[in-house]
């Protein structure tokens, strides 16, 4: 009996987190009400000037992913999309990618740091790289005069353990 109660709660919290993915939404058919009502309120929004707009729901620092919910002029769903992908963070390129662009791509920044004196914004975005057993950080650094990307890394989770889990609170 004691058991149940311990495992109960976890399992209703890995249950809420299913559909964060939004797997019940049909590209085409759902509105973007449905997406809404399946996934929450966006933590952004960005419009574009095609009519599409896309809404961000980042399961950020521990969930290493970050869905785009594409809406068109039409009010229906043209894609769900995890953006916190390998493939997303190669088409940033040094020199000439803005702050807009990486934020329309990836997404909010988990943490976004203004450093003055190296003169760069530096976002972070917590992301999983294929098979790796630790999960990365990647960093995006841009300086604050044109807000171009300047710098990128992609390092080791520096929160989560050797033993392959959270580290925990100092």
């Amino acid at each position: 009996m004691r058991s149940f109660f311990l495992t109960a709660p976890l399992a209703l919290l890995l249950a809420g987190c299913a559909s964060f993915t939004g797997d019940k939404l049909a590209p085409g058919r759902s509105t973007a009400a449905d997406v809404e009502a399946v996934m929450g309120k966006p933590a952004d929004t960005r419009k574009h000037a095609d009519g599409e707009t896309v809404y961000y729901y980042p399961q950020l620092p521990w969930g290493y992913r970050t869905y785009a919910a594409r809406i068109g002029a039409d009010g229906r769903l043209i894609a769900l999309e995890q953006r916190l992908t390998e493939e997303n963070i190669g088409k940033l390129v040094k020199g000439q990618t803005r702050q807009d662009e990486v934020r329309d791509l990836l997404g909010p920044p988990y943490e976004p740091q203004r450093v003055e004196r190296m003169d760069r914004d530096i976002w972070t975005y917590p992301m999983r790289i294929g098979g790796a057993p630790t999960p990365k950080w990647f960093l995006v650094q841009m300086s604050l005069a044109d807000g171009v990307v300047r710098e990128t890394y992609l390092i080791d989770d520096p929160n989560y353990n050797r033993w392959g889990g959270p580290s925990p609170p100092h």
